[in-house]
């Protein structure tokens, strides 16, 4: 009887400790899930990009050639309560009208920030992931980049950089082994 009594009084301390631990779990899963979708510091960073920009292009077809100069618009929008920037560029590049839409957005996760790219000059979507350094207001990225004359992917790095709040200028670099060949560069002014 003793015996039967134990067993009863150890299997229900089982289950209201298994219950408590679900709750907790429960507690601290939700939690997460909070932070997770909570803009925070970094998106708030990023949203004081929107406005309306003028840009001005260099594009370098070749290492040491000259560059194809261009001019051109960004206009830059929050989306989703201030979760994610969206960035709708617009310009005439060696006499082809150029079309853009960059999306940027801070992984609270992951700790990464993420950045998108489809333009009318493709049909691919380039992503990028990378951190953004504080003390030099310079974000640096990494992906890959399909290039058509080699028929496959290739390494990308972007760095932009923030001069204040309303110039900003970013750098693209294709990786070719230990070689960094920049093939752009945006100047990037707030337009009051």
């Amino acid at each position: 009887m003793k015996t039967g009594i134990s067993f009863l009084f150890l299997a229900a301390l089982f289950l209201i400790a298994g219950q408590n631990l679900f709750a907790q779990d429960n507690a601290l899963a939700q939690k997460a899930f909070v932070d997770y979708m909570t803009p925070g510091k970094m998106q708030n960073m990023l949203a004081k990009n929107a406005g309306r920009w003028q840009t001005k292009f260099k594009l370098w077809t070749a290492p040491g050639a000259n560059p194809i100069v261009a001019e051109g618009n960004m206009i830059a929008e929050t989306l989703l309560d201030g979760r994610y920037l969206q960035s709708k560029h617009s310009a005439n590049v060696n006499g082809m009208p150029m079309m853009g839409i960059g999306l940027d957005a801070y992984d609270n996760g992951r700790k990464i920030f993420v950045s998108t790219w489809i333009d009318n000059l493709s049909t691919g979507i380039m992503t990028l992931e990378g951190s953004f350094d504080e003390g030099t207001r310079t974000f640096t990225y990494t992906g890959k980049s399909y290039d058509p004359a080699a028929g496959k992917e290739v390494p990308v790095k972007e760095i932009l950089r923030y001069i204040d709040d309303d110039h900003q200028i970013m750098e693209m670099f294709m990786i070719q082994g230990n070689n960094e060949i920049k093939t752009m560069e945006v100047e990037m002014t707030r337009i009051k």
